[in-house]
C-alpha cells in the first residue's frame, strides 16, 4: 500500500494531480481544499496517501495531513458514503466543518456536499460521533504538544497586515499556512492563496 508520496508535481487538472516519483507518474485525486496548498507545476510536493482498491481499479487519494486521511477513512466506512462522497465532504465542506457538524449532530452542512443526501448525512452523524470525538481530541493534543514557532507566525501575520488584510483574516490564514509550511516565505505564499479564494 502507498501511504505517502513525495515528488515533482508534473500535472494538475481539476482535482487530479500527477506526482512523479523516481520516474513514475502517480495520478492522485485530491480534495478541493488541498488545491490552494499545492505548489506550482514542476515543484516538489508531499501528500499523505490513501490507496483504495476496487474491482474496477486502484485509486490514490491525496491529503495534506494525516488527520484528513483518517477522517476520509472514517467517512468511507459509513454505509452509503463512498470515496467520492467522502472527498466531496472534505473538499466542499472542509474537514473542520465536517468534524464540527458531526460533533454538533447537524446534518445541514454535510448535505451541501455533492452526493450526500439526508439519509447518508444522518448515518454519518450516528455512526461517527464517538469516533470523531476521539479523533478531534487526538488532534488537539498533537497541536498542543507540537513545538510552535511563534516568531514565524507573527512575521507572517505582520506581512499580511502590511499588505492591507484585517487582523482576523491574517491570523486565520497564518494558522492554516503554519500547518503546511515551516518558513516565512512559504507560509506567506500559502496564506495569500487562502485569502484570495
Amino acid at each position: 500500500m502507498i501511504g505517502r508520496l513525495r515528488g515533482d508535481l508534473t500535472d494538475l487538472e481539476g482535482t487530479l494531480a500527477v506526482i512523479e516519483c523516481a520516474g513514475v507518474g502517480y495520478e492522485v485525486v485530491v480534495p478541493e481544499t488541498v488545491l490552494p496548498f499545492l505548489p506550482s507545476v514542476g515543484d516538489v510536493v508531499t501528500l499523505v496517501i490513501r490507496q483504495v482498491v476496487r474491482e474496477d481499479g486502484v485509486t490514490l487519494y491525496g491529503f495534506s495531513n494525516a488527520f484528513a486521511r483518517r477522517l476520509f477513512d472514517l467517512l468511507v466506512g459509513v454505509n452509503g458514503c463512498g470515496p467520492k462522497s467522502a472527498l466531496a465532504l472534505l473538499g466542499q465542506v472542509g474537514e473542520d466543518a465536517v468534524v464540527a457538524a458531526i460533533l454538533a449532530g447537524d446534518p445541514k452542512p454535510l448535505i451541501r456536499a455533492t452526493g450526500v443526501g439526508p439519509k447518508v448525512a444522518e448515518r454519518i452523524l450516528l455512526e461517527l460521533k464517538d469516533k470523531v470525538q476521539e479523533e478531534a481530541l487526538r488532534r488537539k493534543i498533537q497541536v498542543a504538544t507540537k513545538p510552535k514557532s511563534a516568531t514565524v507566525t507573527e512575521e507572517v501575520i505582520d506581512a499580511l497586515l502590511a499588505l492591507g488584510y484585517r487582523r482576523n483574516e491574517a491570523e486565520a490564514a497564518a494558522a492554516i499556512a503554519a500547518e503546511h509550511a515551516t518558513d516565512v516565505e512559504g507560509q506567506v505564499r500559502l496564506a495569500l492563496r487562502t485569502l484570495k479564494k
